[in-house]
């Protein structure tokens, strides 16, 4: 049996790709503008290399590999803006408390639902609000590695650091959102 071939239609690539294509990259940039820019790039460099295009994945499949390389592109732009210098942070310490902070200061649980969705819609909120006051290269690490869950070998291969490096980046990360959602959230 033969396997399917796929082929490229450009012509509907908007109406048939632009808002998964979006909400895609929105959720690995957290950026609606730059997720637009991305998007866009993506389609343009489908456009260019139409012609490598095998027919081996989905048009789908294929953009969306063209959009990951746009993406892990845009943060290693930002990382060699940022220098390979590492910037030192004082580090939060909460004594015998360190570790445990979510357990103990968690709301109990209420029997409204309405109420349950609007305290997690603010908690969310408030969590990318101390994402984006970390250090550019500690959220962007963060993201890739908790949030979108990308391998550390893949993380560590497109930023060019090393894995005790981003375990360094990852905990002052931690250690920054703890200390910001504990003066933010759990102190209001």
């Amino acid at each position: 049996m033969a396997e399917k071939k796929h082929t490229l239609d450009t012509s509907k690539w908007i109406d048939n790709y632009a808002d998964y294509l979006f909400n895609y990259a929105i959720s690995r940039v957290n950026n609606s503008d730059l997720a637009k820019d991305l998007v866009q790039e993506t389609f343009f460099a489908g456009l260019k290399s139409a012609k490598n295009f095998q027919g081996k994945a989905s048009e789908r499949t294929w953009l969306v590999s063209i959009l990951k390389r746009k993406i892990i592109d845009h943060y290693r732009k930002i990382n060699s803006k940022k220098g390979q210098a590492e910037v030192r942070m004082n580090f939060y310490n909460d004594g015998e408390n360190e570790g445990n902070w979510i357990e103990e200061r968690v709301p109990q649980s209420w029997d409204n639902a309405s109420e349950k969705k609007i305290e997690t819609e603010e908690l969310r909120t408030q969590i990318d609000i101390c994402i984006d006051k970390l250090p550019e290269k500690y959220g962007m690490v963060f993201r890739m590695k908790t949030i979108q869950e990308f391998e550390t070998e893949e993380i560590c291969k497109e930023l060019d650091i090393s894995a005790s490096n981003l375990w360094v980046m990852i905990h002052r990360a931690r250690t920054q959102l703890r200390k910001c959602m504990e003066d933010n959230w759990f102190n209001n």
